[in-house]
């Protein structure tokens, strides 16, 4: 390859897995174009062979009751406790044995392009996806950890197939009949979790998205419901809206505070 440019070479590196001789060959190559595009070769490689080494280490619990005959494994997480506005979301995922997407993480851990990229490659691969969602006024009635217990629930009953195992993110679910493993911070333990978390928090993303539309002064398409400064300076100019979370401070402080505030209800 050394009668090929550096370009040649550059464009080379970033489209095939080379051979080890073929790489000793091409270090012998005098040009510092050459060597730049080695080491970026090698980086390269070094992050792929670490994603996979992840990723199988996230696969350890599949794997395990993979082998012990379970077929339909599901993991199940939610999003949306702490924001002051809008739903809980869960969602229970099922994947295929054969599933692999390097990088899938704790929804938290990747930017907003990697998660919507990586639910619609979950999504059009799973065997099964539910998705439970409970409101804002269910929350106020029930607590926000039932709430969300509830919305896990909720997305498990949606899975066809059903399940013949659970991995749940951290929370017990007493209300569904089959055996599962309480895993914390199991999003980042577990590929089934990981893969719950980010389609649960690409769900409820668009779901705020859409209340931004109704409601433009909190910003909610940026913020997702939590108490950012912009969506407080809402709060104190237009006051509450129906699908904030009343129990919630400083919200419950707002409504107890009366019209001395300036707090409506639209």
């Amino acid at each position: 390859m050394k009668d090929c440019s550096i370009a040649e070479i550059k464009q080379y590196l970033n489209e095939e897995i080379i051979s080890e001789e073929v790489l000793q060959s091409l270090e012998t190559d005098p040009r510092k174009g050459v060597q730049q595009a080695i080491q970026v070769y090698k980086n390269k490689q070094a992050k792929q062979q670490l994603l996979q080494k992840q990723f199988l280490a996230m696969k350890k619990y599949e794997q395990y009751y993979l082998n012990q005959g379970k077929r339909y494994i599901a993991g199940i997480d939610e999003v949306g406790r702490g924001p002051l506005a809008g739903p809980v979301v869960a969602a229970a995922v099922i994947l295929p044995k054969d599933f692999s997407l390097l990088g899938l993480t704790d929804s938290k851990k990747l930017s907003s392009k990697q998660r919507t990229v990586f639910a619609q490659e979950i999504e059009s691969c799973a065997v099964a996806v539910g998705i439970g969602v409970i409101d804002n006024v269910d929350i106020d009635r029930v607590n926000i950890y039932q709430a969300s217990i509830l919305a896990m629930e909720q997305a498990v009953k949606k899975l066809a197939p059903k399940p013949d195992h659970l991995l749940i993110d951290a929370v017990p679910l007493p209300n569904v009949p089959y055996s599962s493993d309480i895993i914390i911070k199991g999003d980042q333990k577990s590929i089934s979790i990981a893969a719950a978390s980010v389609v649960a928090k690409v769900y409820r993303d668009q779901m705020m998205s859409q209340y931004h539309q109704k409601y433009p002064y909190y910003q909610f398409d940026q913020n997702q419901g939590y108490g950012t400064a912009g969506h407080l300076q809402g709060l104190k100019k237009y006051g509450v809206t129906p699908i904030h979370r009343k129990s919630f401070a400083p919200i419950k402080d707002y409504l107890e505070g009366g019209k001395d505030d300036g707090i409506t209800i639209f």
